[in-house]
């Protein structure tokens, strides 16, 4: 059979030993629910994993009957997303632990316990975590948890489709503007029933590349993994598979056998075939930047500490009086233009005109009248600038007004500077572009948006042929397969390493900022306007 994928001709000659390395979702083949089942009016659309949009997982109502057919279908494994959660419909008694009926279970890892394959279980109890093991042999009726995360298409199907099952889904957020050439109707936000299907993944004896095979593709094998040296095959890695190795096996040398994607460096050197180093791998900080745009065309970026660019203050913009409060700080006076009037129900409190102009002092309470009453209430203690004087005013903390704040600091900042002395967000526009950069994109960015600090996981890495320079790969966002080279590092300290811009689409920037915030609590909402 000769066919051509990904642009290279491939043919399986009779009796060619294939080594399968792994299955990938290619494609969903998508049609609309109706009460958990394809609505009769429904016609079957394909979605490549890019298509945009966050989707809510709804759990499936057909159980599991043992923790074995869990293990085998469902994802398990290290990353945020390998911990599914299931339910027992029975009681399960444990040597020192009952687990009861309808608890919710956390699935982390499947290891060797006692000569038998378990897997780690977690169970929150009055938030204390109770940690124990289930064998694999453990029968039951185990039902999926409903789950209140969101996820690009590209993460369900790579974690979310049990093997052998279709999986539906419930479009959360569009993240685009509906056009004719989407597959799915204008306005829609119902579920979807998705249907997988499958690539091969597997190398052959003489070649070095992934080959991809589709899994309907008419071809007779024989499973001859009990009788070869399946050692004599390449073994290709994945960069999350390299960040997982432990830190004294790098520096290392390893050959692409599947470049990224992209025509910008570091990635068009990235080529399938090249050799390179990996020195280390480390968490770096980044700032998550949007460009200052109504439309909603606005890219996104992630700029590095390293970046050597200056930059200049942008006014803020805040839609409330509580917005203030959070952006002012101890190092200046935070001082706004009114754009929207607002009419205070109290005569204690400030009505404020379109152009009247503030000093924001602090928070603090204020005796109001009230229903007759006197009550305290939150207010924002503010020093009206007039013509020649100061007037010192109260603005309700619930107001929501406009305000644009004047800028009189005309300083040159680096990023690193702007992470220390102020608060984020905060707007600005390159005043001085990074010359290290070839093309400096942020410099024709009209202002930005420094929304937040961000970690993120990044691999060090250098060409062999020449290592003139040293660039860091972000490991969860480069599509990347190498394998390992048994040979010496030359070099064992990096060359200098070049900063690069990262561009991010809005689906990856929302998954930056939703990891990044977990551990936090979400700030108090601002307090209600009284009826």
């Amino acid at each position: 059979s000769v066919y051509e994928m990904f642009g290279n001709e491939c043919s399986l000659s009779t009796g060619e030993v294939i080594k399968v390395i792994g299955f990938k979702i290619n494609k969903l083949i998508a049609s609309i629910c109706e009460n958990n089942e394809v609505s009769q009016f429904s016609a079957k659309v394909e979605l490549p994993l890019n298509f945009p949009g966050l989707y809510k997982v709804v759990a499936d109502k057909t159980p599991y009957v043992s923790i074995e057919e869990i293990a085998r279908k469902v994802s398990i494994g290290p990353t945020r997303f390998g911990h599914p959660c299931f339910y027992s419909a029975e009681d399960i008694k444990l040597a020192n632990f009952t687990i009861k009926h309808g608890e919710q279970i956390t699935f982390n890892s499947v290891e060797e316990v006692n000569g038998a394959m378990a897997v780690n279980c977690v169970v929150v109890r009055n938030n204390q975590s109770h940690s124990f093991t289930l064998p694999l042999s453990q029968e039951g009726e185990f039902y999926e948890c409903e789950d209140d995360q969101i996820y690009t298409l590209k993460e369900i199907a790579e974690w979310k489709i049990p093997k052998c099952r279709n999986r539906i889904v419930k479009l959360s957020n569009t993240l685009h503007i509906w056009d004719s050439s989407s597959p799915l109707p204008e306005n829609f936000d119902g579920c979807l029933i998705l249907m997988p299907v499958y690539e091969v993944q597997a190398v052959m004896k003489f070649r070095k590349d992934i080959v991809h095979i589709l899994s309907d593709l008419d071809v007779e094998v024989k499973d001859v993994t009990d009788c070869y040296d399946i050692g004599s095959f390449l073994q290709p890695l994945s960069l999350e598979d390299i960040f997982e190795r432990t830190s004294k096996e790098f520096p290392m040398v390893a050959e692409i056998m599947e470049g990224p994607s992209g025509s910008q460096k570091p990635y068009s050197l990235l080529s399938t075939g090249k050799e390179i180093v990996i020195y280390k791998k480390y968490q770096a900080a980044r700032v998550l930047s949007s460009e200052m745009r109504s439309d909603s065309s606005k890219r996104h970026f992630l700029i590095p500490m390293s970046y050597k660019g200056k930059f200049k203050r942008r006014p803020r913009e805040f839609p409330t009086a509580y917005d203030l409060e959070i952006a002012r700080s101890e190092k200046e006076q935070l001082h706004v233009v009114a754009t929207k009037a607002f009419t205070s129900p109290h005569k204690e409190l400030f009505s404020v005109s379109v152009g009247d102009q503030f000093l924001v002092q602090q928070r603090q309470t204020s005796e109001v009248l009230y229903e007759g009453g006197k009550k305290l209430i939150d207010v924002l203690a503010c020093e009206q600038i007039l013509s020649d004087s100061y007037k010192k005013v109260l603005l309700p903390m619930y107001m929501e007004g406009g305000f644009v704040e004047v800028i009189h600091d005309k300083k040159q900042y680096h990023l690193s500077e702007i992470c220390k002395e102020f608060h984020l967000p905060f707007n600005v526009k390159v005043s001085v572009r990074d010359l290290s950069i070839d093309e400096d994109v942020l410099a024709a960015a009209p202002g930005l948006q420094l929304e937040e600090e961000i970690t993120d996981s990044y691999l060090l890495i250098s060409s062999v042929s020449s290592p003139v320079e040293s660039w860091e790969i972000p490991v969860y966002r480069s599509n990347m397969l190498v394998h390992v080279l048994s040979k010496d590092v030359q070099t064992v300290v990096p060359p200098v390493t070049r900063t690069t811009l990262e561009e991010v689409s809005e689906e990856e920037c929302y998954m930056l900022r939703r990891y990044e915030n977990l551990a936090f609590h979400p700030p108090p909402r601002p307090p209600k306007k009284p009826a």
